[in-house]
């Protein structure tokens, strides 16, 4: 008998689980996906807010790399093999 009951208990929650997982469910998704799209706009907002200067002007935001000096490497010492 035990077993029944528990078979039927698991048949009842997944049956609701289904049920609330087919109107709760799309719900949270539009949620979140409304959320998102507004983070987007508003970065795109900003973006386009921030864009201060004339139009075409290029602005380079970093800076280029330097060619590395070689000068604490050492000394070169010219050397010759020696035959034995």
């Amino acid at each position: 008998m035990g077993l029944l009951k528990t078979l039927a208990i698991i048949l009842i929650v997944y049956y609701v689980l289904k049920f609330i997982s087919k109107f709760i469910l799309p719900l949270f998704v539009k949620k979140m996906v409304e959320n998102v799209q507004k983070k987007y706009n508003e970065q795109q907002q900003n973006q386009y807010n921030d864009t201060s200067g004339k139009v075409g002007e290029t602005v380079i935001a970093k800076k280029p790399n330097e060619p590395k000096s070689n000068k604490d490497i050492g000394d070169y010492v010219d050397y010759e093999e020696v035959k034995d």
